[in-house]
């Protein structure tokens, strides 16, 4: 069966190549026409083209000087895209990233390597590729660095006993976090929250009590009370020998 031509605006319009529509072609976001669709819109009207009003060559060249622009421009920001990308391997990131249902997911891990693919770059987290467009956020060292002496300092802290169970036998334990606070930068003295600073300097001042009522030869609180129990005992059992 033989195609059907018709003519519009003194051009022939082959029904064969309804293949090619805008509706079909690939967008770029914005809906600017990649370099695919511009492309295809070319050899659209290259097929088409009115065979008594031809285009001319000089129009066929400033529309592939056109194109060659497109490409060119795609490709620069390709590898500028490439170039970011392979600058935070190794790095720890957050992605959000969208499925096809439009639900989006954060994923959080280290980036492994960078891939180009299509022109399109891609990092590996947790053995997966995501787009590069999909990173919000990169961790450098500095911020894991702090993040990590913050969250090992505060767990020690927390593994000490209370207040009003607490013994000389936990100074060292005390003292030991004093001294990695004091030695910790500014920046990361910022991942100590104030309120275990606070139960830090608690901590002091209950060993400071405790290390006074040693050095006056008296006991600790908890085995004053014990020891006095046992004194009045012994003075009402010598009172009843008496009598």
């Amino acid at each position: 069966m033989s195609s059907i031509a018709s003519v519009v605006d003194g051009k022939i319009i082959d029904s064969t190549a309804s293949s090619v529509s805008l509706s079909s072609e690939k967008t770029s976001d914005g809906g600017a026409l990649d370099k695919d669709a511009f492309l295809q819109l070319l050899v659209a009207e290259m097929q088409n083209q009115d065979p008594l009003q031809p285009t001319t060559n000089t129009e066929y060249i400033s529309q592939f000087a056109q194109f060659s622009s497109l490409e060119a421009m795609q490709n620069v920001s390709s590898s500028v895209d490439m170039s970011r990308a392979q600058e935070i391997v190794g790095k720890e990131v957050f992605l959000n990233v969208t499925d096809t249902s439009g639900n989006t997911t954060e994923i959080y891990g280290r980036v492994d390597y960078v891939v180009m693919e299509a022109g399109d770059v891609f990092v590996s987290v947790n053995d997966n590729l995501y787009a590069f467009e999909d990173v919000t956020t990169v961790l450098d060292e500095s911020y894991w660095e702090a993040y990590n002496l913050g969250y090992e300092w505060t767990s020690a802290l927390q593994q000490l006993p209370n207040l009003n169970k607490l013994t000389l036998a936990s100074r060292a334990a005390i003292e030991k976090l004093r001294d990695v606070y004091d030695k910790m930068s500014a920046y990361q003295k910022t991942f100590i929250a104030s309120s275990s600073l606070d139960l830090l300097k608690s901590y002091e001042t209950k060993i400071s009590e405790l290390e006074k009522l040693s050095n006056n030869g008296d006991e600790e609180p908890d085995t004053v009370g014990k020891n006095e129990t046992i004194d009045k005992k012994e003075e009402v059992s010598e009172g009843s020998e008496e009598v």
